[in-house]
């Protein structure tokens, strides 16, 4: 027996915030760029660069969130829920090119040290382009949680780091305009190339682990077992209990233990109430029950159900 449940809530929602956080991106990348040609520093031209990433990788979460977000059909009976989960790999990847651009820049501007111009008007600038950074970031994260959207999950927690080196290249260029060391600021770029690099190795393993579809939470799978043990009752046991993440999706499938003398219907009975309870407690889930008789039993492993 099985039942399926397509998970529709936010995608609207999740699809304009993806707009959103394109504009937001070019923004934040015309205003940091603004301050690199006002100061000339290597340090403010690597953050500048990290928001182009910013932008092409907005880009491709909103073609991932529309895409992920298509009903399913012959060829992908299961959905397109993964289709995030490879824009969060693109990111990863940008993220790794705009790191090897700032290593260039930081050896650069190392062997030719700079006088920043106009340092007052470009750290201004740099600080109101990460304000709106920071904002946009925790709104990001909150709704990727909320929605189960990986796409903007990774976009949100970028974007905080994007934030976390600006401040410190703004700290760091205040230390070298007040101590008038130029190699900070050099050094400051390659910091921000470094940053970057480790925020992209995570982002990239986050999500390949997803990919190779990874068990629920540990919380999601203590809401399983504890929905079959609540709303389980004239069952005997679940077993064999698997789950898999997939976008939004969350897939979960275990076998059923009935007395075997009991009629399809009041198994039947006990499923839909099941899966009823899981769909309220794991929002996008899509279950798979396969019914058995009770000598079927394991004695490793099952949920008993409460009678």
């Amino acid at each position: 027996m099985s039942g399926y449940h397509d998970h529709a809530h936010g995608d609207g929602s999740v699809g304009r915030t993806a707009v959103v956080t394109i504009v937001v991106a070019f923004l934040v990348m015309g205003l940091k760029y603004f301050a690199y040609l006002k100061t000339g520093s290597a340090a403010l031209y690597s953050d500048a660069l990290e928001s182009i990433v910013n932008v092409v990788t907005g880009v491709a979460a909103l073609i991932a969130v529309r895409i992920s977000a298509m009903p399913p059909d012959r060829k992908h009976p299961f959905g397109h829920h993964k289709a995030e989960f490879f824009s969060a790999v693109l990111e990863g990847a940008l993220i790794v090119v705009a790191a090897v651009l700032i290593f260039q820049e930081a050896y650069q501007a190392w062997l030719n040290p700079r006088t920043l111009t106009e340092p007052a008007q470009g750290l201004a600038i740099n600080m109101a382009a990460a304000a709106i950074n920071a904002g946009w970031a925790g709104y990001l994260i909150s709704r990727g949680r909320a929605w189960k959207s990986p796409a903007l999950s990774a976009g949100g927690w970028h974007i905080l780091t994007d934030v976390a080196t600006s401040v410190g290249v703004l700290a760091g260029l205040v230390l070298s305009i007040w101590t008038g060391i130029t190699q900070l600021d050099p050094i400051l770029a390659a910091l921000v190339g470094a940053n970057i690099l480790w925020a992209g190795y995570r982002i990239t393993m986050s999500s390949m682990s997803s990919l190779l579809d990874e068990a629920a939470s540990s919380e999601d799978q203590d809401q399983i077992r504890a929905a079959i043990k609540d709303c389980g009752s004239g069952a005997i046991q679940a077993h064999d209990i698997r789950t898999r993440h997939a976008g939004r999706a969350t897939f979960i499938e275990f076998h059923l233990v009935v007395p075997g003398g009991m009629t399809v219907l009041e198994s039947h009975t006990i499923c839909d109430r099941i899966e009823e309870a899981l769909k309220q407690r794991i929002p996008g889930s899509q279950i798979v029950i396969h019914v058995e008789p009770d000598h079927k039993a394991k004695d490793k492993g099952a949920v008993a159900v409460s009678s």
